[in-house]
């Protein structure tokens, strides 16, 4: 879709994205704009996780846990694989690792009066 490396270039901002590319995406930043959705995927960014530990750390009761990764997962931004009974979960690549990176990095500029960058 881009150019050279995942770097839009002034051309392809010109052009606009088809309708299944936007609506994958609005569907990706919908399970983003909740806020414990949000805090899953960040632990999920850093390695993998089984349902009782991210409950744990996130603390709300695994049920929650169980249906925001659920969620997440029909999204596209999260990918499972069984390890015995245990179903570990992880972040799926690293398009959604910076799309999350990007998001803090500029909720911190915009709490802490950063000037925004290129």
């Amino acid at each position: 879709m881009y150019a050279r490396d995942d770097v839009a270039t002034t051309q392809d901002w010109q052009q606009l994205p088809s309708g299944a590319h936007v609506e994958a995406a609005v569907d990706g930043f919908r399970m983003l704009a909740d806020a414990t959705r949000l805090r899953v995927l960040w632990l999920l960014c850093g390695q993998e996780y089984d349902v009782t530990t991210v409950a744990h750390a996130v603390g709300i009761a695994r049920p929650a846990v169980s249906q925001h990764l659920a969620k997440l997962r029909l999204a596209g931004l999260v990918s499972v694989r069984r390890d015995g009974r245990r179903s570990l979960y992880r972040a799926r690549g690293g398009h959604v690792r910076r799309l999350l990176l990007e998001a803090v990095h500029a909720a911190d500029h915009r709490l802490t009066g950063q000037p925004d960058h290129d």
